[in-house]
């Protein structure tokens, strides 16, 4: 069942009301429309609701599923964008990856949006690469979804900005040294300093080095000193800082 915002007057009009009606219908007919798509009757009639209220730019039609839209289209603007609502799925799921492909494929000069409860970076990561041309979480308010319909309406892509900065933790990440650990400690050092790295106890280290434990005692004072770390804690951290997860000591 479909749902049409600014397309109907449901008031029982007289005659210069008629007229007035059918001018604001024609002027809507003119205009590029976003189709919703979303199985829950409600959900996207109070959503159509608001993006109309605030100024879209572009007729509204809410509708149960794509194949409604291949029988109705006629009756209809010409598709702006399509917004696909999620919910509380997950586009990782293959069934719901396959139909934002199939519409993606078959709508190809439409941008598809999608419309989910999350922001996890795999999720928007799925649905780019399935076709869509933005993701909107549902944690963000109206305003920002109509700048993203928007966007992606006149040909850009629209992420949120958590993913953003998730994309720029692991590009940082990425681009830290790897350096072997021997540029900074000696080749013993570099040994004890990967196994506290790994969380070893010192009698662990003191037995598959072939050392004292006094004397690694005093190798991971030194490390400490060099790291200005105050416990071995911190010194874990502080190579993986600078070092990276595969910098291995040199042999």
């Amino acid at each position: 069942m479909s749902s049409v915002i600014g397309l109907h007057n449901l008031a029982s009009p007289n005659q210069s009301e008629i007229s007035s009606s059918s001018a604001k219908s024609n002027e809507q007919l003119d205009k590029e429309c976003l189709l919703i798509l979303d199985g829950r009757a409600l959900d996207r009639e109070c959503l159509a609701s608001a993006l109309e209220d605030h100024e879209l730019g572009m007729a509204v039609v809410a509708m149960d599923r794509i194949e409604e839209w291949r029988i109705k289209k006629e009756a209809y603007p010409p598709l702006a964008a399509i917004l696909f609502n999620l919910g509380g799925r997950k586009v990782t799921d293959q069934s719901i990856a396959e139909e934002v492909r199939m519409i993606s494929s078959e709508f190809s000069s439409v941008p598809v949006i999608l419309l989910a409860d999350t922001e996890d970076l795999t999720q928007i990561l799925t649905a780019l690469e399935s076709g869509a041309r933005g993701y909107i979480p549902t944690s963000v308010g109206i305003d920002v979804c109509v700048e993203a319909v928007n966007l992606a309406a006149a040909g850009g892509i629209f992420v949120p900005a958590s993913s953003v900065l998730s994309m720029r933790h692991l590009i940082d990440s990425g681009s830290r040294d790897t350096r072997p650990l021997t540029t900074m400690f000696t080749h013993r050092q570099a040994e004890v300093a990967q196994a506290l790295r790994r969380g070893k106890a010192n009698k662990i280290i003191a037995y598959e080095l072939n050392l004292r434990e006094s004397t690694v005692k005093v190798h991971i004072r030194n490390i400490m000193k060099k790291l200005k770390a105050t416990n071995r804690t911190e010194v874990a951290y502080k190579v993986n800082d600078l070092f990276g997860e595969g910098a291995l000591a040199e042999e």
